[in-house]
């Protein structure tokens, strides 16, 4: 059945390019799970894992994918040790994936061919005004650089781990016993007094000598080198200059109309107001039975001629439309989620009201307004509009031919001549002098772009590059002309930086040399503000803060709740700030917290705790996998 499925996509026109996430599996953690095989042999695999294994090009596309996108969001190359942590999350997240995969396997978890189609049907990246769209679908795995085939058998390897996953969590909950202390914590209050020590005050007497800032250069020679770029040359296809472009037959825009006039249909819309009488926080017959009894004695207080928009705010559960007076607004039936209400608004006449609604969130009270029937546009009278429509309709089919011709072109020939390409294929052509990962000139920022540009083989020029989708209707070919690879910036131009940044790495030790020793008065018992007065400094008085008080730097308010309970004298603490100061940290007394006055003003804090609670458990179960796991990692995956 899958088989029939990619056959009939491929049969299909390039409709618009859709943005998917990362359709892969996310890689992982390298790391010492169980036993570690890190042999100096050539295995051809780039992870092993309980003997499974993932080829090395594999494992090295994804980095590849991973690696621009990375470098897209700094603007920059990535530091050494950031891209060495990053590679060790990926083959780490990888491992996890791979052991949840055997793991649904063995309990018995399966996908079948129905469940395939009807998770394809729902991926928001494969719809078209709401409905699946083969085009969009081929358009979408096309630009992934997959096929439906290689897509759906991704899909039914991987569905079971996401199945045994949402199993997991489904046995999790909460008691009240530890909601009762995730109150008392997340809540908690800790009284505190703390004082900056600035890191300008000391390095504005620093004086870096000749021999200093030479040094300070050569160590730091990465940082003062000059952007990696290159001179770009690019050929685009938009849908709109497509569609600009096209001329109209008058019958064939008339035989489109005809076919597709279920498409222009406006339906029907409900205005309605909304009284809900929630549940509460218990889900028993109790509890249902008092929210009903509560909707109906307001039910007989509007029947008795009650204000509606003033009962809502007094009654109504829901805060947003109570405060409106119960204006929920229009509707079409099939925009509305939840069928009850959909369908007692669409049973009532104008000015009618509903007896009492059941829902999933309680017991509606409902007035339906007004009611716009249901209106069709004619192409008589909506010409412009439409004729619009059919012509990017019919850009898109030219679009995604040329797509594919592009695609074609490039795969069966070694050409290098950008320009009779573009000529070819009706692209407008253009170059960007100095093209980097922070700015793409007029190509804009596009983390797929950028991997391209920058692989290797497209750096070594002679060769184009994509076509790479900028956006649904716009893709472009590019070719590097010239490239310019970082190097060292003469010290004499960077000169005024060096000094400002051993100034800044000198005050900071000093800073820090002056709080450990304000550290050490303190635990020796001298007095917080007498201690502050030895280094010229003075502190506010004692105030309680919360884990989330936005006025305290985050390093402080990290290291105030991080600190030990004080039992009987304050908790004292040297804190590094961003900029290289330090902050002089007293934590006095604690307060716990607890739940509010409301239960129904914590509901979103409690389905927060126990998503909370889900996940830790899920990466308990994670870890304990990884413990067990044998491992093996190919050590020239990254080289």
């Amino acid at each position: 059945m899958l088989q029939n499925i990619g056959d009939k996509l491929k049969s299909q026109r390039w409709l618009g390019i859709v943005v998917l996430g990362l359709l892969a599996l996310v890689f992982a953690l390298w790391g010492a799970y169980g036993v570690v095989n890190l042999s100096f042999g050539a295995p051809n695999y780039g992870l092993k894992v309980n003997g499974q294994e993932i080829p090395i090009a594999t494992v090295q596309r994804a980095w590849q994918q991973r690696l621009s996108q990375y470098q897209a969001q700094l603007k920059s190359e990535l530091p050494a040790p950031l891209r060495e942590q990053l590679q060790k999350q990926m083959i780490s997240d990888y491992v996890r994936d791979s052991l949840m995969q055997q793991r649904a396997l063995e309990r018995g978890f399966r996908v079948s061919d129905e469940q395939i189609i009807d998770y394809l049907h729902r991926e928001p990246a494969f719809l078209v005004r709401g409905q699946f769209d083969r085009i969009a679908y081929q358009a979408a795995l096309a630009q992934a650089g997959l096929t439906s085939e290689g897509y759906e058998k991704e899909l039914s390897d991987n569905l079971p781990s996401t199945q045994f996953a949402n199993a997991i969590a489904l046995g999790d909950f909460m008691t009240d016993t530890e909601l009762k202390r995730v109150f008392e914590l997340e809540h908690e209050q800790r009284e505190i007094r703390y004082a900056q020590l600035p890191v300008a005050r000391y390095a504005a007497a620093v004086t870096p000598t000749d021999a200093q800032i030479q040094a300070w250069y050569q160590a730091h020679a990465s940082d003062y080198q000059t952007t990696e770029s290159v001179r770009l040359q690019y050929a685009e296809l938009k849908l709109d200059a497509l569609a600009a472009g096209l001329s109209i037959d008058p019958a064939a825009l008339q035989q489109w109309y005809t076919k597709n006039q279920a498409r222009f249909v406006q339906p029907e819309r409900r205005h309605a107001h909304d009284i809900l009488i929630s549940l509460g926080t218990g889900s028993d017959a109790a509890a249902d039975a008092a929210a009903l009894k509560k909707a109906q004695d307001v039910l007989a207080q509007l029947k008795a001629g009650g204000d509606f928009a003033t009962l809502a705010k007094k009654y109504s559960d829901d805060p947003g439309s109570a405060a409106r007076g119960g204006d929920v607004g229009s509707f079409a039936h099939a925009t509305l989620s939840d069928k009850a209400f959909g369908d007692a608004l669409f049973a009532l006449h104008a000015g009618e009201l509903s007896a009492p609604v059941k829902s999933q969130f309680g017991y509606h009270l409902i007035r339906l307004d007004d009611i716009t029937p249901e209106r069709a546009k004619t192409l008589a009278d909506s010409r412009a509009e439409l004729e619009g429509l059919y012509r990017r309709e019919q850009a898109s089919e030219l679009f995604g031919d040329r797509q594919e011709q592009l695609q074609q072109k490039l795969e069966n020939s070694n050409g290098s001549d950008l320009l009779a390409l573009a000529a070819e294929f009706g692209m407008q052509t253009g170059e960007v002098a100095a093209f980097t990962r922070a700015d793409g000139g007029a190509l804009g920022s596009s983390a797929d772009l950028d991997r391209v540009v920058f692989s290797p083989e497209i750096l070594a020029g002679g060769r184009i590059g994509g076509p790479v989708a900028l956006s649904e209707d716009h893709l472009v070919l590019v070719k590097v002309l010239e490239h310019h690879a970082p190097e060292a910036k003469p010290l004499a131009s960077v000169r005024t930086d060096v000094v400002a940044a051993i100034r800044k790495d000198e005050g900071a030790k000093q800073a820090r040399a002056a709080a450990d020793k304000a550290l050490a008065q303190l635990n020796g018992g001298t007095n917080f503000d007498a201690v502050l007065k030895t280094v010229g400094l003075s502190a506010p008085p004692p105030a309680f803060v919360g884990r989330d008080d936005k006025q305290l730097p985050v390093p402080v308010r990290a290291a105030a709740f991080a600190a030990p309970r004080p039992a009987g004298a304050p908790q004292y603490r040297v804190v590094p700030l961003d900029d290289g100061s330090v902050a002089l940290l007293a934590v006095l007394t604690v307060r716990a917290g607890t739940p509010s006055a409301d239960p129904n003003a914590d509901r979103p804090l409690v389905a927060d705790y126990e998503r909370r609670h889900r996940q830790a458990d899920t990466d308990s179960y994670d870890a304990e996998m990884k413990r067990k796991a044998t491992v093996a990692t190919n050590p020239a995956v990254f080289q």
